[in-house]
């Protein structure tokens, strides 16, 4: 079933709000991350504020609400599935702004409750569900819900 963009528009907006302590997080580390020459931009398409050359981290990127934290110059990259890079399976490469608009999805669902929740079904890994779900995502372009049947 597909919403109508006005309907859809109006939850993101709920989720937005839903989730607006963790994208102040988000805020709050990308606005440091400007002092050591991240660059802001808004991405409409991933419905988040993405600082972009984020200065900290092991590289990638990070989701926080409807903030992405990115170390790179530019999300329109390749990379590998969790399942890939752990030796579980052989995937094709999958693009990290599909990954990471994933992971804003999600945050629009479970607000709040998602970052103890991620926590608690394993972090950042191949066994954890909603890392599982977010490289589905990118690889199909549906199905970015964890509990989803495939």
């Amino acid at each position: 079933m597909s919403l109508p963009p006005p309907a859809l528009r109006a939850l993101q907006g709920l989720g937005a709000v839903w989730t607006a302590p963790n994208t102040l997080i988000g805020v709050l580390g990308g606005l440091a991350g400007m002092l050591a020459g991240a660059r802001p931009y808004w991405s409409r398409r991933d419905c988040a504020l993405v600082f972009r050359e984020y200065p900290w981290g092991p590289g990638g990127a990070i989701t926080l609400g409807n903030v992405i934290l990115h170390t790179g110059a530019s999300l329109e990259i390749p990379c590998r599935t969790y399942a890939h890079q752990a030796g579980h399976c052989t995937e094709p490469v999958i693009g990290l702004h599909d990954h990471e608009r994933a992971h804003v999805y999600q945050y629009l669902v479970l607000g709040p409750f998602y970052l103890p929740v991620y926590l608690l079904c394993g972090g950042v890994s191949a066994r954890n569900p909603f890392e599982r779900a977010a490289d589905l995502y990118a690889l199909h372009g549906h199905g970015w819900w964890p509990l989803k049947k495939r």
